[in-house]
């Protein structure tokens, strides 16, 4: 594993790329220092890139969220996210398990990701017993937005339901200026303590990944994907015998502890190729 300073070493040995957002590129409110400056430098060498979320929104969503926040769509080739997966699923129905769900859902999330539902032939159910799965987005604000317990009671409706719970986000935390915030994986992890049936879609889902290359249009060898969650990011990318470098600066908070980094990686089974304290040139 090298521990380099920046992108510059990495950008001539890969002709595509699959960038992490939250954690790599933006906090959730604006992008990072020098992010937009290595998204600029790398098309400037015709590099090939795809940005690769856990967020539970349509792509076109967080695409102009991008581009509020000042990162313009020249500077990358698409954007896959677990919510575009979880839509498709539920629209097509071609895999068996979304095609045995009924088409009531109990929401589990903040009403402003409502919009993903759009297009889908979906009713909202007030109460778990009279829904046929429950849709887990992730943690309602207004419930709480940093502590499990409050969405305990609602979990325990849904499992007493026997509703089998759909996953639209398997990160378990975010960091949004500075304040770690609890997403849908976290709500997911619990339900499955308690016996329930959870699926999931986005990173380290295996499912996830062919869309993305195809997007990027770009052989597997050569491809690196960039991203900040070893649970996710970097398992992910081994899943599918893919190339990753770990941005150290973002969940887990380890910039300046390599030691710590390469401890913790081994422990969990990976090995990604490098890491970086931050995703600056």
């Amino acid at each position: 594993m090298d521990h380099l300073a920046g992108m510059a070493p990495l950008a001539p040995r890969y002709e595509g790329f699959i960038l992490d957002l939250w954690g790599v590129i933006h906090d959730g409110v604006r992008p990072y220092p020098g992010a937009v400056k290595v998204m600029e430098r790398l098309r400037a060498r015709d590099r090939r890139v795809v940005l690769l979320s856990n967020a539970p929104r349509r792509a076109i969503v967080v695409a102009r969220g991008m581009t509020a926040m000042g990162i313009p769509p020249e500077l990358y080739d698409g954007v896959m996210t677990s919510g575009e997966a979880i839509y498709e699923g539920l629209f097509t129905r071609a895999d068996p398990w979304f095609a045995r769900l009924g088409r009531r859902a109990f929401w589990l999330g903040p009403p402003r990701d409502l919009p993903l539902l759009e297009g889908l032939d979906i009713d909202i159910a007030l109460r778990p017993e009279d829904a046929d799965f429950v849709l887990n987005i992730g943690a309602d604000e207004a419930v709480s937005a940093t502590e499990i317990a409050p969405h305990v009671p609602a979990l325990e409706a849904c499992r007493r339901a026997e509703l089998p719970m759909l996953c639209a986000n398997p990160d378990l935390v975010i960091v949004r200026e500075g304040q770690r915030i609890l997403c849908a994986g976290a709500l997911a992890e619990v339900y499955a303590g308690m016996g329930g049936e959870v699926v999931q879609r986005g990173k380290p889902d295996a499912a996830i990944y062919p869309p993305t290359l195809a997007l990027l249009g770009v052989p597997p060898e050569r491809v690196l994907v960039v991203g900040d969650a070893l649970r996710t990011d970097i398992a992910g990318a081994a899943a599918v015998g893919l190339e990753s470098c770990w941005v150290l600066g973002g969940i887990h908070d380890l910039v300046g502890r390599t030691a710590e980094a390469e401890a913790e990686a081994a422990a969990a089974g990976l090995a990604p190729i490098a890491t970086i304290p931050s995703f600056v040139w």
